[in-house]
């Protein structure tokens, strides 16, 4: 059974847990900083969180005569998707905010109230860190994250309310060649630091 194995280092390589979703993230804190603090935490979820990056691939060879298919020197990337989704359970004013995409709360009534355009401010940075069972992090950095599902919650007799969230990244003009997705790992911590 030579080829019956695992590698050595399986086990401390797992990414454990659900993790959590966050407005803002230090993945190389300095000294006496923090990861984040309480206030960056945006909800608690259930059923687990989802995260895809998809590229789309065009064969520019499917065209040309006697060219075989999926050619690799003809094969292009013309667009990537980024988007995180889950259920959320709890509301707040902010996740409303993130949820609708483009919305204001009224000054005057505390009302969160959508609105029919967008504003570059809508688009905001959304994080999921999790853990890894060596004792560090795994993180994605979603750039210019735009709810696009809008606001949906399904309530349930004698239970919690599940609100369904999901946000796309969206490329910036300034930065037509940047995909708006970042990977972080984050080398274990010894036992008892934060």
């Amino acid at each position: 059974m030579r080829f019956t194995r695992i590698p050595k280092d399986t086990f401390e390589q797992l990414q454990i847990n659900t993790g959590m979703l966050l407005k803002n993230f230090n993945p190389a804190p300095a000294e006496g900083e923090s990861y984040y603090e309480d206030k960056d935490e945006i909800t608690a979820t259930t059923g687990g969180i989802t995260i895809t990056v998809k590229p789309t691939y065009e064969d520019f060879g499917s065209d040309i005569d006697n060219c075989p298919k999926n050619t690799k020197e003809l094969k292009r990337i013309t667009e990537t998707e980024v988007s995180l989704s889950t259920t959320a359970l709890n509301i707040t004013k902010d996740l409303l905010l993130l949820m609708l995409g483009a919305a204001d709360v009224d000054q005057t009534t505390g009302a969160v109230v959508p609105r029919k355009d967008l504003k570059l401010a809508d688009f905001k940075p959304i994080w999921w860190v999790g853990d890894l069972s060596n004792n560090g992090f795994v993180a994605v950095k979603i750039d210019n994250a735009l709810s696009t599902d809008g606001f949906s919650i399904k309530t349930t007799d004698k239970g919690k309310g599940n609100i369904s969230i999901a946000f796309t990244g969206h490329t910036s003009m300034d930065a037509q060649d940047v995909i708006p997705a970042e990977f972080y790992v984050g080398e274990p911590e010894e036992q008892g630091e934060g």
